[in-house]
């Protein structure tokens, strides 16, 4: 998957891949306060199913929703399938340089909504990872699956299809699983 050919706009078909291929995440500035998003991602993503790795260098040790925060990606003891990252777009290419040290490679940097580094992405691409900017994994799986229609929103996917039902509070799924 990697090589997207932009950075402005990705197909349906390229965000669900993704996020259908990937089984682990760490999140990279993840918070312990439950008003932030990075919050809201964290929960959401468990209640999705993926093994997700909070990542916060101030609350290395503690837990987050049952799951211990690590210090930096390279404390997960587990093979990191995608990296999101919520911090600010000038840390992303030292985010992706610690990515890149880690075996396992992780598959994909994700940039939260609002983050974009063109010298990051061009780095991690040339590693072999596909990179997705300014979006945000939670959003994309909500649109995708039907959920944040629920909300009134036009996520400009229209189906006939039942949905595809996961156990969990949000429980629809993405198409192709």
């Amino acid at each position: 998957m990697a090589g997207l050919v932009s950075h402005h706009t990705y197909s349906d078909a390229e965000i669900s891949g993704i996020l259908n291929s990937v089984r682990s995440v760490a999140i990279v500035g993840a918070s312990l306060k439950d008003v932030r998003p990075s919050y809201f991602v964290v929960r959401y993503l468990i209640d999705k199913g993926y093994a997700v790795f909070p990542i916060n260098p101030g609350h290395g040790g503690e837990t987050l929703l049952g799951r211990t925060v690590y210090a930096s990606l390279a404390d997960v003891p587990e093979a990191i399938d995608m990296v999101d990252i919520f911090r600010g777009a000038e840390h992303a290419p030292g985010i992706v340089d610690e990515a890149l040290t880690l075996q396992p490679r992780p598959k994909v940097i994700w940039m939260q909504l609002g983050i974009r580094n063109d010298e990051a992405a061009a780095k991690a691409e040339a590693a072999g990872l596909t990179v997705v900017m300014n979006r945000c994994p939670k959003i994309e799986y909500g649109r995708l699956s039907g959920e944040i229609s629920w909300s009134g929103v036009n996520s400009r996917v229209l189906s006939s299809k039942k949905p595809v039902l996961r156990p969990g509070f949000q429980h629809r799924g993405l198409p192709g699983t």
